[in-house]
């Protein structure tokens, strides 16, 4: 016979039977239920525990409090979401309110008759459309019918705002300024139109911002209603006949989608531009060329490679699909002694480019950092800077290597300009200057605009009271185009 003291049990027959508090019980397999019976009291046994050190109310204390955390986040959460979908309103219905704004001031534009109300009405106009992309722009959707809302907000904006120049300066509008406006107009009132529909499918719950965050477009074009998404569709369809308005502003379409002027020549393989990195970085310097592909989304579709140079040292370069040209050329060293002169280095960076092709290159501003200086180098025609046509280089101040080359600019802008649309002398153009400006020197340039436009202008440079500044005057109307601040810095010369 066996006692087991911790569970009170007498086994007799360890096949048949046992005597558990006082009773005598038959099983066919005893050692489960010994087994339950043990489980049981081990469980009852720790439960006194918990009661005697207190431990149950230390248990339902924490549970109170993840129950109590779990309701505020909760309602964290959902305030979350309404404040958000308030805020999404709020945008909404901001940008409604902006687009009736543009329409009112289109109309008023069409019949406007003089240059000076002509003004007033345009500047609104601007400010309305400006004010209106803002609030598109906090919407937490991104389709194809709001791109094009996006773009021709942006077209009004810029539109009025080269009309507005015109009337400020006493010009009146031309008939074909007064067609474009027309036309803008006419898809003012379709949009306006549109955009009240879909307030109807948010006042009815149709749409809801929150969910459109997190579904994206997909959600939108299921969820607006028939007439809404009608609208858009026609939105889309009649939005070309605007796209293509010819004016001195961002969105015109001869500029969006502006050729690569600088880019010329064919299309090469890989093979072929590998020949052009060997070329370019002068094959004596490479020890091996590996290829990353090409990149077709770029900007300008380039092949890419690293090289490994005799040094060990790793050169990235890109050479553009189209023409072979070199897009940039880079790589890093510790330069850890400046030894050339500004002028040493300029030097260097214009002979590096003129024995690769790039002639008639003049250092406009330049920039020092870590030994490095970065030479900013413009493309001279005929005694004319033109600055679109940018090449940037990185010129190491211990011995002159070159570290880097990079001609976006270039590539994109560079051609033969014609620059015969002179219409005032240079003594003409002086009298647009502040009094009060030391001329220091002059000269003729051509200048990019905010629009991607360029314009062929007399610059001068000039100080007052300590300060220098660039002034740029018109050549063909005298107009003040641009004012530029230098800034000479322990780094370097910079404009602002």
């Amino acid at each position: 016979m066996v006692r087991a003291h911790s569970v009170n049990i007498l086994i007799i027959s360890y096949k048949d039977i046992i005597y558990y508090k006082g009773l005598w019980v038959t099983f066919k397999k005893p050692k489960y239920i010994i087994q339950g019976m043990i489980k049981m009291n081990i469980l009852k046994s720790w439960v006194n525990r918990l009661k005697k050190g207190h431990m149950l109310s230390v248990i339902g204390v924490f549970l109170l409090i993840i129950i109590v955390l779990g309701v505020i986040l909760y309602q964290s959460r959902t305030q979350a979401k309404q404040t958000s979908e308030n805020s999404y309103n709020m945008a909404f219905y901001e940008l409604v309110d902006y687009v009736g704004n543009v329409e009112t001031y289109l109309a008023k534009a069409i019949i406007s008759s003089t240059p000076e109300h002509g003004a007033e009405t345009l500047t609104h106009l601007w400010r309305e459309a400006n004010m209106a992309q803002t609030y598109l722009s906090r919407l937490p959707i991104e389709t194809q019918e709001l791109e094009n809302t996006q773009k021709f907000l942006n077209q009004v904006s810029d539109y009025s705002y080269s009309l507005s120049r015109k009337n400020i300066y006493g010009e009146s509008l031309t008939d074909e300024d007064f067609t474009n406006l027309k036309e803008l107009h006419d898809y003012s009132l379709d949009l306006e139109n549109t955009l009240n529909q879909l307030s109807e499918d948010i006042n009815s719950g149709r749409i809801k911002w929150g969910e459109l965050a997190n579904k994206g477009s997909n959600a939108f074009a299921q969820e607006v209603s028939t007439e809404t998404d009608n609208g858009f569709s026609n939105l889309e369809e009649n939005f070309h006949e605007y796209s293509g308005l010819i004016y001195d502003g961002a969105f015109s379409e001869h500029l969006t989608s502006q050729e690569k002027k600088g880019l010329t020549g064919e299309e090469i393989d890989e093979e072929t531009a590998k020949k052009k990195v060997e070329e370019f970085y002068e094959i004596g310097n490479i020890k091996e060329i590996n290829s990353s592909g090409l990149s077709e989304n770029a900007t300008i579709p380039a092949y890419d490679f690293m090289i490994v140079t005799n040094n060990d040292e790793n050169v990235s370069i890109s050479i553009s699909q189209k023409g072979g040209h070199i897009i940039y050329m880079n790589y890093n060293r510790d330069v850890s002694s400046e030894i050339l002169s500004n002028e040493e280095a300029n030097q260097k960076g214009k002979e590096y480019l003129e024995k690769r092709g790039y002639s008639n290159m003049k250092e406009t501003y330049y920039l020092k950092q870590e030994g490095i200086m970065t030479i900013n180098y413009a493309y001279v025609q005929d005694g004319v800077v033109a600055y679109p046509d940018l090449i940037k280089v990185k010129v190491a101040l211990d011995n002159g290597d070159i570290l880097g080359v990079e001609t976006t600019g270039y590539l994109n802008n560079h051609t033969q300009r014609d620059l015969s649309n002179v219409r005032i002398t240079v003594e003409e153009a002086k009298k647009s200057l502040n009094k009060n400006l030391n001329i220091l020197s002059e000269g003729m340039a051509i200048i990019p605009t905010e629009w991607q436009t360029e314009l062929l202008c007399y610059e001068f440079k000039g100080e007052v009271d300590g300060t220098e500044f660039l002034v740029y005057i018109n050549a063909e109307n005298g107009r003040e185009e641009d004012i530029l601040v230098i800034k000479d810095t322990p780094n370097g010369i910079l404009t602002m």
